[in-house]
């Protein structure tokens, strides 16, 4: 791809943005017959049951349905100038969201408009349930006499909608038993407590409660449900939150240089790849072919569905050069997070099928920009392509030894 061209993706969401309409209120919409077309679909019946299926997640979510789609007759051209009426849907941004999650994001047209519709609903000024959760497990957390953060199991319960306290507890078991398999002291994250509580009329009584550290609610909240948003959005706010602790705790990290820090993440990405190349075979991911496409749909879903070609040219770089020997610190800790994401979710659910696979790898890597977005950070694409490659950092490096 020449640099003068613009990419898919943008090609993608200038359509998306093309085809966007305005009522006499000022509102938007879109028409669902023009968003079949864009999103190519052969026929508008093939594209009704997709619609169905989003207005299904509309009422799931507790949203008005009719705030989101509106059922209208319109009038279309058929040929010599004569028209008919048909009937057609105005579309919320929301809507559009909710169609294009349930398209199949094989299609680059449905995985760029997965992530323009997820995107540009975060642009707007309402909070995105995410940004909800998130305050809400920022609320619940508790500190003790010494300063060091932690949360309580049964209000965490509460956050994560289980109806009773006993229905949490198999989670938090499989969460000690990931904490003992991950070689971490147990009894550095879960704590059992006796606590009083208040049990009406002002009486009290005494239940036993675990005091979690951040780590044990990552790996409680990776044990639980993806499909209920707030499970979703508590995986992406401890994962990133704990992450971020561990480098702020590591004092050499923080002291390192930037091209220590790429080195450092370079390697721990290299690692990391191999894991998730074994998890993606043990899905069903077999040949270096199909490895090539699961790769490329994870940075399809982390870079606005640029694939790896997209990216390699981008970064100017020549046919034999990586494009990871070519990111700056903050790209690594992006795809680094995007792997170990994907790594673990595969397994967790025990993902089966190469298309389930593939589809997994895109989705987290969606939820990675979406949290790069949350954050108000710059996305992947648009950060800097360091100078010398991760190769001639290495070399560099070698030579200041044998000097010593």
């Amino acid at each position: 791809m020449k640099k003068t061209e613009k990419p898919i993706a943008d090609q993608h969401h200038n359509t998306f943005e093309s085809i966007r309409q305005f009522d006499t209120e000022g509102n938007e919409y879109w028409t669902a017959r023009q968003l079949a077309r864009v999103l190519e679909y052969s026929e508008y019946r093939h594209f009704l049951p997709v619609i169905e299926r989003a207005r299904e997640a509309c009422r799931n979510s507790a949203n008005p349905e009719a705030d989101h789609f509106e059922d209208v007759l319109d009038m279309v051209e058929i040929g010599s100038g004569a028209r008919r009426q048909v009937t057609d849907i105005h579309l919320s941004r929301y809507a559009c969201y909710l169609i294009v999650q349930n398209g199949d994001p094989a299609k680059p047209v449905i995985a760029n408009g997965q992530t323009y519709f997820a995107l540009a609903r975060m642009k707007k000024t309402e909070k995105p349930i995410a940004d909800q959760h998130h305050q809400t497990f920022e609320g619940i957390r508790q500190f003790d006499p010494e300063g060091h953060e932690y949360w309580t199991a049964r209000q965490l319960a509460r956050v994560l909608e289980y109806s009773e306290y006993r229905h949490f507890l198999p989670v938090i078991e499989r969460a000690r038993e990931a904490c003992r398999n991950s070689g971490h002291p147990e009894a550095d994250h879960f704590e059992d407590v006796l606590d009083m509580v208040e049990i009406g009329s002002g009486a009290r009584r005494q239940v036993t409660d675990i005091h979690l550290s951040r780590y044990a609610c990552y790996l409680i909240v990776q044990n639980g449900d993806p499909a209920k948003p707030v499970i979703a959005n508590g995986q992406t706010y401890f994962a990133l939150q704990t992450r971020r602790q561990e480098l702020r705790d590591d004092e050499t990290f923080a002291r390192l240089s930037e091209d220590d820090k790429r080195l450092a993440i370079r390697n721990e990405l290299a690692t990391h790849n191999k894991h998730l190349a074994a998890a993606a075979k043990d899905a069903g991911v077999e040949t270096p072919l199909d490895y090539a496409i699961f790769q490329d749909h994870g940075y399809k879903g982390l870079y606005g569905g640029r694939g790896a070609k997209d990216i390699h040219a981008a970064k100017g770089l020549k046919k034999s050069q990586k494009i990871l020997d070519h990111m700056g610190s903050t790209e690594l800790a992006a795809n680094l997070f995007r792997a170990t994401q994907t790594e673990e979710k595969l397994r967790r659910e025990k993902v089966r099928g190469k298309q389930k696979a593939n589809q997994t790898h895109f989705e987290v890597g969606q939820k990675v920009r979406q949290t790069i977005a949350d954050l108000g950070g710059t996305m992947p694409e648009a950060l800097p392509t360091p100078e010398a490659s991760i190769q001639q950092l290495e070399k560099g490096k070698k030579k200041l030894e044998k000097k010593k």
